[in-house]
């Protein structure tokens, strides 16, 4: 997609500017216009992994990722993800303690790779069991409210098989155990294997049966026809904990239904957008964020859940 076209974009969604751009010390900096300081009550994020391209060259890291959602973009939230992570003991974590509070901002969520709990080798289920449980711990420490780990299983078949599900199911009911008993919660994203499947989801879901077990939402990323993912989607929402908005979602058609389907269930989350592509990911983040800012503001004026002046 070309950047005429994203502007474009913009100028027809957007009905009033959400950012404006100072030159501060020589160099371009988005702030916040006046009129819009509102808007950063809202609870919106970005997922770190947004930034995932910066962070394969070594150009952001995550007390950097802190910096520039409190101070580039005026969030009051930061969603992690472990790729970041330089180590998970507790000195490397009580680094990240302190500066998150020093910039006052609350963490939403910490996804986590290499944690999946089914994998065909056994060696490495061990390993991510391990891994599993140092996240947790490091979530128990920091005060995180949700820990997302895969289910795992094939992406081909897109199934578990019955002993693949019985582990799922156990090592998922301890995980929500330990999430219970130090205050948050535990769940899957559907977003690889047979966890995105929605009928996969809600067999998993029921069959875990916890209250600290949820669901890491990323709209639109289920198997299926596009209507079988809207469905999906709106029969998730009072399952959802937080939510992973990518860069087709934020400026496809089906934003505001998305947002919709959570705001009319009284979701308490973070709206949480992510990017993909590893290319321009400050400037096309900021679009994602000013989209959705826009949708919630015009929630927020209707006055009634799920509205807009559209």
């Amino acid at each position: 997609m070309k950047t005429l076209n994203r502007r474009q974009f913009i100028q027809r969604s957007v009905a009033a500017p959400v950012l404006a751009v100072a030159a501060v010390g020589g160099h371009d900096t988005p702030l916040l216009s006046s009129e819009k300081v509102v808007s950063s009550l809202l609870k919106i994020s970005i997922m770190s992994y947004a930034f995932h391209g910066l962070l394969r060259r070594g150009m952001i890291d995550l007390f950097g990722y802190l910096e520039t959602s409190k101070y580039r973009y005026h969030l009051q939230a930061v969603h992690l993800w472990s790729g970041y992570f330089e180590s998970t003991d507790e000195a490397y974590l009580m680094k990240v303690k302190e500066a998150v509070g020093e910039r006052e901002l609350a963490i939403g969520e910490i996804a986590v790779d290499g944690a999946h709990v089914w994998d065909d080798d056994s060696a490495v289920r061990a390993k991510n069991h391990e891994n599993a449980k140092a996240y947790l711990n490091a979530a128990r420490f920091l005060g995180i409210p949700f820990v997302r780990i895969d289910a795992g299983g094939s992406r081909e078949t897109m199934v578990w098989t019955d002993d693949e599900f019985d582990h799922i199911v156990k090592r998922f009911k301890e995980y929500a155990q330990y999430a219970q008993d130090h205050g948050f919660k535990v769940g899957a994203e559907n977003h690889w294997g047979p966890e995105k499947r929605w009928d996969n989801y809600q067999k998993l879901y029921h069959a875990v049966d916890h209250p600290a077990f949820g669901l890491s939402c990323h709209l639109g990323s289920w198997a299926g026809t596009e209507e079988e993912k809207r469905i999906a989607d709106r029969e998730c929402a009072p399952w959802v904990c937080c939510t992973h908005i990518d860069w087709n979602i934020c400026t496809g058609p089906l934003l505001e239904e998305k947002l919709t389907n959570l705001w009319n269930v009284g979701y308490a989350g973070y709206y949480s957008v992510e990017h993909h592509t590893s290319k321009d990911e400050y400037r096309e983040v900021e679009i994602q964020l000013a989209l959705v800012r826009d949708k919630l503001e015009r929630f927020k004026e209707a006055g009634a859940p799920g509205t807009s002046e559209e």
